[in-house]
């Protein structure tokens, strides 16, 4: 059984290489390998990995070394256990596109409530809302927005 966590959230490679007895070069090479560990990098590009990626390290190490499973079948574990998931990789454009569309629709109702709230003003003119500018994100900025949102969950 491997030792519990320190209560920390995040941890640099030198730190996960020694909570896990394993080689930081061997931390390296499992992130190419599996895509449920993707570590941030620091402003000085050190490496910086989420408590719940060194969960998932510790994880991949049982089934790497104490059963036996191969690259692919410990792949297969973790995909069976829904943990193959990248939080990290970007989203499909589709999906980006979707959920935008959803907010946009769900803001425009709540517009349309607070204006039904809202007693009429006396000779003011209600601004044409037809003619706003569309807002336009990038996905680099929704993609940051996203992961603002999962560290704070």
């Amino acid at each position: 059984m491997t030792d519990p966590l320190p209560k920390k959230q995040y941890f640099r490679i030198g730190e996960v290489a020694r909570l896990l007895d394993i080689p930081s070069h061997v931390l390296r090479y499992w992130e190419t390998e599996f895509r449920a560990v993707r570590p941030s990098k620091s402003a000085s590009g050190q490496r910086v990995y989420s408590r719940r990626d060194v969960e998932r390290l510790q994880l991949i190490k049982r089934l790497l070394r104490d059963e036996r499973y191969t690259i692919e079948g410990a792949r297969r574990a973790l995909k069976e256990r829904g943990l193959d998931d990248d939080a990290n990789a970007p989203a499909k454009p589709e999906a980006l596109r979707a959920a935008l569309v959803h907010a946009r629709e769900r803001l425009a109702g709540l517009l349309d409530a607070l204006d039904a709230l809202r007693p009429p003003a006396r000779g003011v003119q209600e601004p044409d809302m037809s003619t706003a500018p569309e807002i336009h994100v990038t996905e680099t900025e929704l993609e940051g927005d996203l992961a603002a949102r999962d560290e704070t969950a």
